[in-house]
């Protein structure tokens, strides 16, 4: 039976990693093991905060609608409350940005939630 080598494929799967781990500090952009081990972990990470990315924004957007909806003198859950009553479906990223970047639409809608608020 011929020899088997996998010399083409090994050094293929080794440059990959070591293009990947680029950047390190030290033997961790260096040495093979090392690197391997830096890279899978980026990975991980990468991977992870992929989805934890999505809570984030989420956070990050209910506390600029709170931040808004106090200046027109109702609490962030008051404010989802009125709308949800008065049929409003914006979603809370499109609320941010009404927050941030348009505060007399904002204003608007809030006293769509204030109105229903009050029934």
């Amino acid at each position: 039976m011929p020899r088997v080598k996998n010399g083409v494929a090994h050094h293929a799967r080794k440059k990959k990693i070591m293009e990947a781990a680029k950047g390190a500090r030290g033997g961790r952009s260096k040495l093979y093991k090392a690197a391997k081990e830096t890279a899978e972990r980026a990975m991980r990470y990468a991977y992870r905060d992929r989805r934890k990315k999505k809570g984030e924004f989420r956070s990050l957007w209910i506390t600029r609608i709170n931040a808004a909806a106090r200046t027109q003198g109702m609490s962030y859950s008051r404010f989802m409350a009125g709308l949800k009553k008065a049929g409003v479906d914006i979603n809370r990223k499109v609320l941010a940005d009404l927050a941030v970047h348009d505060a007399d639409a904002f204003a608007r809608i809030a006293e769509l939630a204030k109105g229903s608020d009050r029934q």
